[in-house]
């Protein structure tokens, strides 16, 4: 069975197609074998093998009792992309501080791409590991959520310019952790300054992008190089931007000298120009830059809704500057569309949406609505689509057709998607797979499937998104298997309404409820906390889980107001000081409000609210940390052992592999093949019970009695029963 469980295990991983369950051949160079099995694995996989599940028999070379031996920490650095991706900050609290700060350098190394809640917790680990000084080999993503007021004076520069290379949309729920950014930036600088260099737009990188109208007229033209990074522009940043290019200070100089060059080197910021600097733009020029837009759009450089904007500008400062010659009516006065035509990359300009419902025949429309729709169409052209295809299939669009309109979806009432046969998953996926399909569109796609005797899978979920379960009906979501939702893995439901994310709390607890070790369960249901009554976060203070601030925030902001003082402060645990950083956020400025100023001693916050104008402020009072926090390392008794004197213990990383390595539907596989195992064995506890890599939660559940809301606990003595799929 566990030799089996291993095959399973490699196989979803994509390692190797077949293993050697049972080989007595001798491990060659970069290779290792494990006793458990027989099974050979690289170096930079026998972590993950060899303490996946619990086996009998001599220990790896590198490997102790108690973890990882210092001097095998090099298996950390060896670990690929996909499996640091993985990381959770709970068993990396037993790393030493050597361990985790190669962990650390392998992912800026490996551009590792994590989450907010994965980096808020790691920053605070690498902050009590006085890590923080090693900042110029860490991930620029990871400087992001750094205190601020730990940066030397000396390294202000390098820091900023090192943390400004980071995605700040990871800073969302963390609003004055962003504005703290900002003032340090320009802090650095000497201050405020009217007037931006281009050595401190070097400087401040992405953070350009949260300057205000006024600073981006006044700075060097380089600020262009700093917008482009920028994932958005506000409407008041648009026009600043627009007011520059008109400046003619840029490179590219007045809009009637612009040439195709400079305009391609604007990237996705071409798609804010105005009508009035198009009208100004050569004719030519403006046209060759048009088809090599859309040429972009069709092969997938550019997205549809950034073009779709270029477009409509382009369009309207086309229609502005010139007087055809139109006939009145419905006449066809550019000439009968063909496949062809629909080849031109030029076809938008050639044809305005009245000319497209005169000269598109069905015919021509049937034949090539994929062409025809790779196109960015305005809105109002993709009416006239949407009404010629009414015309073609007057008792619905059939499905072969429906994979095609997934830019038209948006455009289609309920009653009309009712006439549709939807029996493919991949039709499903088609159509709401992109960000184009909203809430009654979802529900009613979904709801034509499953009336054909669809299901909805793992992978249908996984495919269409998180998002798509904040608009599906309660009915949908319960109609799904729990087995189902377990192997879809994490699923980001951040955005979906309070309402939804009750619903999806039910259901993650009808698929994770039996879990019986509480850092499994809490890293399962942790993206469907939002739905949790308070019971169920009582519970989990008690347990010490140390809830990252990005999940915190996302909590249901009614329960929130429940939690006492005492209740947060063992919630979040070792990351409690990351209050600071979000307390303009508004789930937990409104909780903060309902606190005396002796309740914000507690919590190490002042009484003076701070906005996103203001840095955060230093933590001024430390809350007991005794439950969570790492003990020093033993030094002595142990052979070979030459780890620092402070830091985590030994690492117990029997789950570590767990957490790093593999998505949670392969997790459950292991935790049925380890219980499976130890029930054959007469084994009476769980896999690596009491041994969990959590300091006060680690073992199986307390013999208490379930708090309401939290009915699928158990403290009976685990069985092979655990973890079973369903």
């Amino acid at each position: 069975m566990l030799g089996g469980l291993r095959l399973l295990v490699f196989a979803a991983l994509g390692i190797w197609s077949t293993i050697p369950l049972h080989s007595t051949a001798t491990a060659g160079p970069g290779s290792r074998q494990s006793s458990c099995s027989g099974v050979l694995v690289s170096p930079g996989l026998a972590l993950l093998v060899w303490l996946t599940v619990p086996c009998s028999g001599p220990q790896a070379e590198g490997f102790s009792q108690g973890g990882l031996d210092a001097s095998r920490a090099d298996l950390w650095a060896s670990a690929n992309t996909s499996l640091l991706q993985g990381f959770w900050c709970q068993p990396a609290r037993q790393l030493s501080r050597d361990q985790l700060s190669a962990l650390i350098r392998r992912m800026a190394s490996q551009q590792v791409p994590l989450k907010a809640w994965q980096l808020s917790c790691l920053a605070n680990l690498a902050a009590w590991h006085s890590l923080q000084g090693d900042f110029p080999f860490h991930p620029a993503d990871l400087l992001l959520f750094y205190n601020l007021t730990q940066v030397r004076e000396a390294d202000c520069q390098a820091f900023i310019r090192h943390a400004a290379q980071g995605d700040m949309e990871l800073l969302a729920n963390l609003p004055d952790q962003r504005a703290a950014l900002r003032h340090a930036a320009m802090a650095c600088l000497g201050g405020p300054r009217p007037q931006l260099s281009a050595s401190d737009l070097l400087l401040l990188g992405i953070l350009v992008c949260d300057m205000d109208a006024s600073s981006i007229v006044a700075s060097d033209p380089q600020v262009l190089q700093n917008l482009q990074r920028c994932p958005r522009l506000t409407t008041t940043q648009q026009a600043a931007l627009n007011t520059l290019l008109a400046s003619g200070r840029t490179r590219l100089g007045p809009p009637n000298s612009w040439n195709l060059e400079g305009l391609q080197t604007l990237g996705r910021l071409a798609t804010y120009i105005s009508p009035g600097l198009w009208v100004q733009v050569q004719e030519a020029v403006g046209l060759d830059f048009f088809s090599s837009m859309v040429a972009a759009c069709r092969a997938g450089q550019l997205s549809q809704r950034d073009t779709r904007r270029f477009v409509t500008g382009f369009l309207e400062a086309k229609a502005a500057s010139s007087r055809p010659k139109r006939g009145t009516g419905r006449h066809c006065i550019r000439g009968d569309i063909t496949a062809a035509t629909l080849r031109d990359d030029l076809f938008l300009v050639r044809y305005d949406c009245s000319q497209l419902e005169s000269c598109l025949g069905s015919h021509v429309l049937r034949a090539n609505l994929d062409p025809l729709l790779q196109h960015p169409l305005p809105t109002e052209c993709q009416r006239v689509v949407k009404a010629k295809l009414a015309q073609i299939y007057p008792r619905g669009i059939p499905e072969e057709q429906l994979r095609r309109i997934t830019s038209l979806v948006y455009l289609y009432s309920r009653a009309e998607i009712g006439q549709w046969n939807i029996t493919s998953r991949d039709t499903v996926v088609a159509l709401l797979a992109s960000d184009v399909a909203l809430e009654n569109q979802t529900e009613a796609v979904l709801q034509k499937f499953l009336d054909h005797n669809g299901t909805v899978t793992s992978a249908l979920l996984v495919a269409i998104g998180g998002s798509r379960l904040c608009w599906m009906s309660p009915p949908q979501i319960r109609a799904i298997r729990p087995s189902e939702f377990r192997l879809a893995g994490a699923l980001d439901i951040s955005s979906c309404p309070q309402s939804r994310k009750d619903v999806l709390y039910a259901k993650a607890r009808e698929a994770f409820g039996s879990t019986r070790t509480t850092a499994t369960y809490y890293h399962l249901m942790r993206p469907y906390l939002g739905g949790a009554p308070v019971e169920e976060l009582q519970h989990l203070a008690q347990e010490n889980v140390s809830m990252d601030i990005d999940t915190f925030t996302n909590l249901n902001p009614r329960v929130l107001q429940s939690l006492s003082v005492g209740n947060v402060t063992t919630l979040l645990g070792q990351n409690v000081g990351d209050l600071q950083k979000a307390r303009s956020h508004p789930t937990i400025s409104s909780w903060l409000r309902s606190l005396n100023s002796s309740a914000l001693g507690e919590l190490g916050l002042d009484t003076d609210p701070i906005g996103p104008t203001h840095p955060a402020r230093p933590t001024t009072v430390t809350p007991n940390t005794t439950p969570w926090a790492p003990h020093l390392a033993p030094t002595s008794g142990r052979p070979g052992n030459d780890a620092p004197t402070s830091g985590s213990p030994p690492a117990n990383l029997g789950y570590l592999p767990l957490a790093v390595a593999l998505p949670s539907s392969l997790l459950w596989l292991l935790y049925r093949g380890a219980w499976t195992v130890a029930s054959k064995d007469g084994a009476a506890r769980a896999p690596h019970a009491g041994k969990l890599g959590l300091v006060g939660g680690a073992g199986p559940l307390p013999n208490v009695p379930p708090p309401r809301g939290l009915q699928g606990w158990s403290s009976a003595t685990p069985s092979s029963q655990d973890l079973e799929l369903d």
